[in-house]
C-alpha cells in the first residue's frame, strides 16, 4: 500500500467530458495543488453511496477552508457509470471529480485493489481517502473493513489535518 510521502505512480483514469470520456493524468491532476482523492469498492453500493459521497459533499467546504484545491472520487466503475452516480448522490453539483479507474490500473499501482467475487466486487478498490500535496501523499487513512466508512470519510480526512 503506498504510504505517507511517497509520490502517486504515473496513471491515466477517465472521467465524462462535455464530449463524452476523456483521459486524465493524475500527475497533471496533482501537480502544484493539493487534492483529498478518496476511493469506494463500487458506485451505487450501499456504504459508498449512503455514506461516503455525502460525507465529501458535507465536507467541502471545510477541506476547502484549509487548501484542499479538488476533492475527487475513484472507484473502477466505467465513466457513464461514474457520470450517473455523480447525478444522483449531488456529487457533481458539489463540484466533485468522478474518475473511472475501470481497468485498476491506479489501483493496483498504489496497492489497493479489492476482489471479494462472493459479493461480485472483482478488480476494485479498497475504501481510502488521502490528501495529496503536489502529487506526494500527505495523509493517507485506508479502512480496514471495505464496510466501513470512518477514517476515510470527509470527516475523518478534517480530523486527519488537524
Amino acid at each position: 500500500m503506498i504510504s505517507v510521502g511517497e509520490t502517486l505512480p504515473e496513471a491515466t483514469l477517465t472521467r465524462m467530458g462535455a464530449e463524452g470520456p476523456e483521459q486524465v493524468n493524475m500527475a497533471d491532476l496533482t501537480k502544484g495543488r493539493t487534492v483529498a482523492i478518496f476511493a469506494v469498492p463500487g458506485a451505487f453500493t450501499p456504504t459508498c453511496h449512503s455514506a461516503h459521497v455525502p460525507s465529501f459533499i458535507r465536507s467541502k467546504d471545510a477541506l476547502a477552508a484549509k487548501g484542499v484545491d479538488e476533492i475527487i472520487c475513484i472507484a473502477a466503475n466505467d465513466p457513464f457509470v461514474m457520470k450517473a452516480w455523480a447525478e444522483a448522490t449531488g456529487a457533481d453539483a458539489a463540484g466533485i471529480t468522478m474518475l473511472s479507474d475501470a481497468e485498476c490500473g491506479f489501483t493496483d499501482a498504489i496497492g489497493m485493489r479489492l476482489d471479494a467475487p462472493a459479493v461480485g466486487l472483482v478488480g476494485r478498490s479498497l475504501r481510502y481517502a488521502m490528501l495529496v500535496k503536489d502529487g506526494e501523499v500527505a495523509i493517507m487513512n485506508a479502512e480496514e473493513n471495505p464496510g466501513q466508512c470512518e477514517l476515510s470519510a470527509g470527516e475523518g480526512l478534517l480530523d486527519a489535518m488537524g
